[in-house]
Parts: C-alpha cells; sequence; structure tokens
C-alpha cells in the first residue's frame, strides 16, 4: 500500500474547503471535488514546466509575477519566469551542494531559505529584477535531513525540522542556534506562529508536539493525540486559532487549538486513492471521538491486553477496532461491515459496527464526491488564491501550474493566461 502524505490548505473564506494535496510514489493520481460548485468545474491546466533531473521538492508561485520558484533532489534551485513565448525559462539556475529538500520563500523582503539533505539551511537574497540570487548565510540547522522550515520575519528566526527527530530554531541576524528539542521520532513536519511564538510539530510517531518558543528557551505545551499514522503535513490558520493535520492513517484532523484548547474535529478522508487536488468541505454530520474500553462494547469480549479477563473467562483477547459512525470500540466480529458515509467525510468504505451499518440509508451513502484525473504525481503544492493559481510538483520532475477559477471562484490576476 502506497504512503500518502496529505497537506491542508485553506483555500476559500466563504466555504469551508480544504485543499488536500497527497504524495504517492507509484500510482497515478486522481483529484476528487465536493460538489459545492457545479460538477462541471475543473482546475485547468495552464502550463508544464519540465527540465529537472530529479524529484522537485518545493515549487512556490511568486507573488504579483508569473514565476514559479522550484528546488530539487538534483541539487538545483531555479526561479523560473514566463517568457513572450508563454514559455517558462530559468532566470536562475544555482546549484547547491547537497539535494534541497524544502524552501520557504518571503516575498516581501525576498530572503528565500533551503533546506538540505545534509542538514543545513542556506539562504539567499533575490534580486528585484528576479534574474540574481545572492548567498547570505548557512545555518547548521541539523544533522541530518531538514524535513520542514518557516522563516518568521517578525522573530528574525528561522525554525526547522529534521530526520534528526529535532526542531531547531535559529537567529537569522547572527546565525546562531537558538535553541533544539528532540522528539522520539524523526520531525517531519512544522507550523508556526507568528504572534505567540507558538511551534507545532508533527512527528512519525504520530503526535503533534505544541512548543512556546524563546529567544535561548523552550517549554512544552501540550502534545496532541488523535492519529494512528505518521504525521504528514500540519496548516496552521492564525485567525481562526485552528491547526489542520493530515496523516498517513488517511485522516484529516481540525484541532480547535484557541477555543477548545486543543480539542480535535475530524475531518476524515478515508481514501484509497492519491489525490493531488482534492478538495473536501466540512461534514454535516461531525465524526465521533473514538472510545476507549478493555473489551468490545458490543459482545463485552476481552481485547488481547485485558489479562484479567481473559484468564477469567478462558477466552483469548481479540484486536480492538472503532466504528466510524459511533466511534465505539469492539471487535472484528461485531464490526464485520464496510460502507460509505460522505456526510462524516468517508467518502469510501469504512468500517462500522453491525448495529450502525443497518442504520446508514441509501440516500446516506449517495457520493458528494467526483473524481478526476490529475495524471501528475504530487509531492508539494502552492496556491494564490488571490489570482486562482496553484503550482503542482512531484517524483515526477514536472511542475504544473493550474488556474484553479472555477473551482474556487475567484478571478486571474491580468498577465497570466493560458497556454
Amino acid at each position: 500500500m502506497c504512503t500518502l502524505v496529505i497537506t491542508v490548505i485553506l483555500l476559500n473564506l466563504f466555504g469551508c474547503q480544504l485543499i488536500v494535496e497527497s504524495r504517492e510514489k507509484e500510482n497515478i493520481a486522481m483529484a476528487a471535488e465536493i460538489h459545492s460548485r457545479p460538477q462541471s468545474s475543473r482546475p485547468v491546466l495552464l502550463n508544464k514546466i519540465e527540465g529537472h533531473s530529479d524529484a522537485v521538492n518545493s515549487a512556490v508561485l511568486i507573488p504579483k509575477e508569473d514565476g514559479v520558484i522550484t528546488v530539487s533532489e538534483d541539487r538545483t534551485i531555479r526561479v523560473w519566469l514566463k517568457r513572450d513565448s508563454g514559455q517558462y525559462w530559468p532566470s536562475i539556475y544555482h546549484t547547491v551542494s547537497s539535494p534541497c529538500s524544502c524552501m520557504s520563500y518571503h516575498h516581501d523582503s525576498r530572503r528565500i531559505f533551503i533546506g538540505q539533505d545534509n542538514g543545513a539551511i542556506v539562504e539567499f537574497l533575490m534580486s528585484e529584477d528576479f534574474n540574481k540570487m545572492n548567498h547570505v548565510k548557512t545555518y547548521p540547522a541539523h544533522q541530518n535531513r531538514v524535513s520542514d522550515m518557516v522563516f518568521s520575519q517578525e522573530s528574525q528566526w528561522v525554525v526547522s525540522t529534521g530526520h534528526d527527530k529535532s526542531v531547531s530554531w535559529m537567529c537569522t541576524q547572527s546565525g546562531s542556534m537558538l535553541g533544539r528539542h528532540y522528539f522520539g521520532s524523526w520531525a517531519s513536519c512544522l507550523q508556526y506562529d507568528n504572534d505567540t511564538q507558538h511551534a507545532f510539530v508533527g512527528d512519525y510517531s504520530g503526535q503533534i508536539t505544541l512548543l512556546k518558543l524563546e529567544r535561548n528557551t523552550y517549554s512544552t505545551i501540550t502534545t496532541l493525540k488523535g492519529h494512528e499514522g505518521n504525521i504528514g503535513a500540519l496548516w496552521w490558520d492564525p485567525v481562526q486559532r485552528l491547526l489542520f493535520s493530515g496523516a498517513s492513517d488517511h485522516s484529516v484532523i481540525m484541532w480547535d487549538i484557541g477555543g477548545r484548547k486543543g480539542q480535535g474535529c475530524p475531518l476524515v478522508l478515508e481514501v484509497n486513492h492519491c489525490f493531488p487536488l482534492s478538495f473536501a468541505a466540512c461534514p454535516s454530520i461531525q465524526a465521533p471521538q473514538w472510545l476507549d474500553s478493555d473489551s468490545c462494547q458490543k459482545c463485552e469480549q476481552p481485547f488481547f491486553w485485558n489479562i484479567k479477563q481473559m484468564w477469567d473467562s478462558k477466552t483469548i483477547g481479540l484486536r480492538q477496532h472503532h466504528c466510524r459512525k459511533c466511534g465505539m470500540a469492539v471487535c472484528g466480529k461485531c464490526s464485520s461491515k464496510r460502507t460509505t458515509y460522505p456526510v462524516m467525510g468517508f467518502e469510501f468504505q469504512v468500517r462500522v459496527c453491525d448495529t450502525c451499518y443497518d442504520t446508514v440509508k441509501e440516500e446516506d451513502r449517495t457520493p458528494l464526491a467526483t473524481f478526476h484525473e490529475g495524471k501528475h504525481n504530487i509531492a508539494f503544492m502552492d496556491m494564490d488564491p488571490s489570482r486562482g493559481l496553484m503550482v503542482t510538483c512531484g517524483s515526477d520532475r514536472i511542475v504544473k501550474i493550474w488556474d484553479m477559477t472555477q473551482v474556487v471562484g475567484c478571478s486571474i490576476a491580468t498577465g497570466f493566461t493560458p497556454r
């Protein structure tokens, strides 16, 4: 089974829509769109950029410019500008010492930070015409591959996570290390709140750690537990104080950090396909919290860790499952049925207990999503909602620029035209 990494981006301010990006290595990708708009709405491919000799790990749209910045495993940083011919050609082609794993670009200051496979972060300053890039600093951030990174202009910090199981924060003025925190698993993704200096770090154990960063110290605020797979991506909404997390357990959880102090609301997208351009609306019925129990809450048979009940009843313990509709802890015999339940966000068949299966009506199974081919391996995506543009890139070495206006209902800025 392929590993999915789901990235959530807030897309539409007047509708509770999310973009969910998946990474997969082998299968052809597909896209799903919730029926918040006419089913005829489709992303329109504007341009394809080719030329990388290895996987493209990050691509960002340059605000107010017909341009894209890409970083790749082929050790190159490239700035692509649209020419009069309508095609994109690199105005900057810069090679660094190690494969480029991630990127953070701050447009107002034109500062760009590149995370590398060797653990270093390299800072460059872009010229106003995007034809030249000057090296500023190299930061010894990690002992292994940099997995994610955020530059904060307000704090003058670069915060990063790495495969050395740590999160670090460094001063961009002095280039010195300010602090570091280690985890039990390698840190996979990161979000940072500029106002409060809180960092959210997802790791491969499935946990999200909330840290309060200070200049020379830090404190651990809480740990969010809700996923059963490694955290692939995080997205932070500083206005609503909501954190969205996507994991390899094929689920997305919305954490209400401000209002309910970290309580999670599953926006579960149980998937068995890969979705580079998936749209998910907030479900009309909230998915339940999974209940804890030492025995099946239907037949009362003990689970395998319930030694006392197994001994008393002279039975072998069973594996625990959870009904996606009611949240009860059940055994396999009591949850032998599978069903879709789109009103709760389950577009694909999921496990439910036999009792709940009988309560799901045929009209409840009506899909809310349509599917269309993306034909593109996606490792990373960036969105410019003001222009209705999206850029996607991945292991197939291709960068694609999409017109999303038919989907999200906004207009393209003057000057960005189809091929």
